[in-house]
């Protein structure tokens, strides 16, 4: 089928190159002129795994092409996907003018029946104001459907999950749209909801808005555990052993962050608000989330005393490990309040480092080449974000490097018995202090 993808972001650049890669002919685009002319040059401005291997496969084959024109989109597919931003707006709405914006230029160019896919994260009743933008701008009379086709993508892993998804949500009023939706993903051979436009754009803030939830609940046993000494790893494996629970999502640490979880469950909040029906246990979960990376910048200070002038070494940037991704990242809220503090801080990250270096919040830090660079002279070793690198370092050279061996692991990445046999003083997240024998 022929497709285009309006926003070539993470959602849109992954989605665009995986539908050309089961045999779809794809055009992304994107007003962003630069990032349009580095896809063209076979630059990805993204670190995604896979994703560059399947663009260059696709474009060589000739079933991806990027452009800046909707009306080349519009005009050239069968169904036009939206995956534009919706950032949060500072009272936690959702900033939905991006969206309007493409509603209304495809609206312009509109002249035969299409078929038109809201994939951006959107609030309920979103696909309605689609529809009346749409046939408001519409000069030309022609015929079309809009369809919800919520995205479950998670960076990292977005590639595995769009290939192998674990469903397929359509939420449309049209039997003709729901069978060309069909046909696009039929390949992908993975369970599929069918449902009313409102329901499918409830179901991406509710399971977000869920998982983000577990991860608070275990933040919240995180400092039982601490308090009363049990271990809340043993304790999330027992939970997530319960077939209904899964353990999954049951990793205690410094709290969620990331383009999506924080934005979500804000937006969720004032969704209910506004329908007279409030969500006070999502209210409940962004609290807990706080009081985590609170709580952790405190076991820092009570451990360090005074953080200024203290060199601190940070390792990792990105909200998540297999993503370049430094939105809204916890990592990098906790390197500010220490930068803030009058800390030094030495940071690195596999991925993050170009991204981050272009934030004004930390760009006092250090940017060190290695982890065992970060590490040199340092007086203490945070771990931000859990990379697979990191926990392959060699500790005994981690620790020959340090000034004074502590380490703050906000990941529970490293074992607490090996820092132990090494003389580390360690701190994690829900589990017993380290202190060197």
């Amino acid at each position: 089928m022929d497709l285009s993808i309006i926003g070539s972001g993470y959602v849109g650049l992954v989605t665009g190159a995986c539908f050309a890669d089961v045999g779809h002919n794809v055009i992304c685009v994107d007003n962003d002129a630069q990032k349009i002319k580095q896809l063209q040059a076979g630059e990805v401005p993204i670190y995604e795994p896979g994703l560059e291997e399947i663009i260059h496969r696709n474009v060589s084959a000739r079933r991806l092409r990027f452009t800046g024109s909707i009306e080349e989109g519009v005009n050239n597919s069968q169904i036009v996907f939206i995956a534009v931003p919706t950032p949060q707006q500072p009272d936690g709405d959702v900033d939905l003018s991006f969206l309007e914006k493409v509603a209304r230029e495809i609206a312009g160019v509109l002249r035969d029946y299409r078929v038109i896919v809201d994939k951006s994260t959107v609030p309920v009743k979103t696909g309605e104001k689609v529809a009346q933008s749409i046939k408001r701008y519409n000069r030309h009379g022609a015929d079309f459907d809009v369809v919800s086709n919520p995205e479950f993508l998670r960076e990292g892993c977005a590639v595995a999950d769009l290939m192998r998804p674990d469903r397929i949500v359509i939420g449309a009023q049209s039997e003709h749209a729901i069978d060309l939706m069909k046909k696009v993903y039929e390949p992908f051979m993975a369970p599929m909801l069918v449902t009313d436009i409102s329901s499918a754009e409830l179901i991406k803030h509710c399971a977000n808005s869920f998982l983000a939830l577990k991860i608070s609940y275990i933040n919240a046993v995180s400092a039982i555990c601490e308090a009363s000494g049990a271990d809340v790893e043993k304790v999330a494996d027992g939970i997530g052993m319960d077939h209904r629970i899964g353990r999954d999502f049951l990793n205690a640490g410094i709290g969620y962050g990331g383009s999506c979880f924080p934005k979500d469950i804000a937006a969720f909040i004032t969704i209910s608000e506004r329908l007279g029906t409030p969500f006070n246990l999502l209210k409940e979960v962004q609290r807990i989330n706080n009081a985590q990376k609170e709580r952790f910048l405190k076991a820092i200070r009570e451990t360090l005393w005074v953080l200024r002038e203290k060199r601190i070494a940070v390792w990792g940037l990105t909200f998540k490990p297999d993503t370049d991704d430094v939105r809204s990242s916890v990592a990098i809220e906790l390197v500010t309040n220490l930068l803030r503090e009058g800390a030094h801080v030495v940071a690195y990250d596999p991925k993050g480092m170009q991204k981050a270096r272009a934030l004004k919040p930390i760009a006092e830090a250090e940017f060190a080449s290695s982890a065992l660079e970060a590490v040199t002279d340092a007086e203490a070793l945070v771990v931000a974000t859990e990379w697979n690198e990191f926990a392959n370092v060699d500790l005994a050279v981690v620790k020959d490097k340090m000034r004074t061996p502590i380490v703050f692991d906000g990941r529970n990445l490293l074992d607490p018995e090996t820092l132990r046999r090494l003389g580390f003083h360690y701190y994690s997240i829900g589990r017993a202090s380290v202190k060197p024998q």
